[in-house]
């Protein structure tokens, strides 16, 4: 598919991308470094309309769809793959009130998570697996019109910064014995909430991921997000569109970056009195790369019309898994063609590494999206 963004799309990446470069590129290294969260930052992103990219305007968003919004990932991660999970999850969590909240709660939440001054998430692992969302632990009671629950989430993107979280929990068995799930909101605050560990990890420094411990949180009826008891099919939804695109765009950010940096060594680096450029071993790493780039970009912005269109399948499940792997290959050819400069941390080159591994367990597995290929696949074909 040979895949074209619109004249307003195009005008729209060329000012996502001026902002990324300046306000995110030359700090980038350093968030990286310290994993300093930058919190100054987003209400730039509000400004920008990066936060609310597909919320209605009437709730202070720009009412756009999901190829803008994937769009406003790339151009962050191809600096930040951090910074841009941290939107990513924001949206995740925005879009389950956009999505199946009622006017109450998008008039009391979403101009806030608009414009920058909230930050949303959402919260479904737990120790036991992220994957495994019928066995979450969590329980949230309702008793006299207020929810009660307890449990402990992990690996929480948000969990230290975020204003509202919307919480998976078990609220309930059905007739068969079957978990039911609620989707509950809990501000920031509220008695018995609180962040616990905050995680070191390897790559997408430059965001908070850790965990959210509850411990006997009230909060009212009002709070839940769609209908009781139907918080399954909500999660999934999120996670399988939402969450699994927002991942397959950083991924084709880290690996434009890959592609760019690429160029710019071979072109700039000078072996046996001519560029590197010039080698044909190095131009065939480049040229892995560009295809794996290309390929990637036809598959998530193909995919992110279809959402906006209302038609997805699997398409994101192909598209975060081929590019999740691609942007791994695509870093370790970079190492390979800067030799000894791709391994020393003045260079990108190793953070683009550490993020794009960083990425392949969010939203689920290669191996989750396999299954999930091949299941559409055995039924459709």
């Amino acid at each position: 598919m040979d895949y074209h963004f619109t004249e307003e799309q195009g005008l729209l990446r060329d000012a996502f991308a001026q902002f990324a470069k300046e306000e995110i590129a030359p700090h980038a290294a350093a968030w990286d470094a310290e994993d300093h969260v930058p919190m100054d930052i987003v209400p730039k992103l509000g400004e920008m309309g990066i936060m609310g990219v597909f919320v209605p305007e009437e709730y202070g968003g720009t009412g756009l769809g999901h190829i803008e919004r994937c769009i406003a990932l790339e151009e962050i991660a191809r600096y930040s793959a951090g910074l841009a999970m941290m939107v990513f999850t924001h949206h995740l969590g925005v879009a389950a009130i956009v999505d199946y909240g009622t006017e109450e709660q998008k008039q009391k939440w979403l101009p806030g998570m608009c414009d920058g001054s909230c930050v949303c998430g959402l919260a479904v692992t737990e120790p036991g697996g992220g994957s495994d969302v019928a066995g979450l632990k969590t329980v949230a009671v309702l008793e006299d019109d207020t929810w009660t629950i307890n449990g402990r989430k992990c690996f929480i993107t948000n969990s230290h910064c975020a204003g509202v979280t919307v919480v998976t929990c078990r609220t309930g068995e059905d007739e068969k014995g079957r978990p039911l799930m609620s989707t509950i909101a809990i501000e920031a605050g509220t008695e018995g909430f609180k962040p616990g560990r905050e995680e070191n990890k390897l790559g997408l420094r430059g965001s908070f991921t850790g965990e959210l411990i509850m411990d006997n949180v009230k909060v009212p009826a009002g709070n839940t997000v769609g209908a009781p008891g139907k918080g399954m099919p909500i999660t999934m939804k999120e996670l399988g569109e939402v969450g699994r695109a927002s991942m397959a765009a950083i991924e084709l950010g880290i690996l434009r970056a890959c592609l760019e940096d690429a160029v710019a060594f071979a072109k700039e680096r000078v072996l046996y009195g001519k560029p590197i450029s010039k080698l044909q071993a190095i131009q065939f790493q480049i040229a892995e790369i560009r295809c794996d780039y290309e390929a990637s970009r036809l598959m998530l912005y193909n995919a992110a019309a279809m959402k906006d269109e209302g038609k997805v399948g699997a398409e994101f499940s192909m598209a975060k898994y081929f590019i999740s792997e691609a942007a791994v290959r695509s870093a370790k050819r970079l190492m390979e063609i800067m030799g000894g400069y791709g391994f020393v941390n003045e260079y990108p080159a190793g953070r683009y590494l550490r993020d794009a591994v960083g990425c392949i367990p969010s939203c689920g597995t290669s191996e989750i999206q396999k299954m999930i290929v091949a299941g559409e696949t055995l039924k459709k074909f």
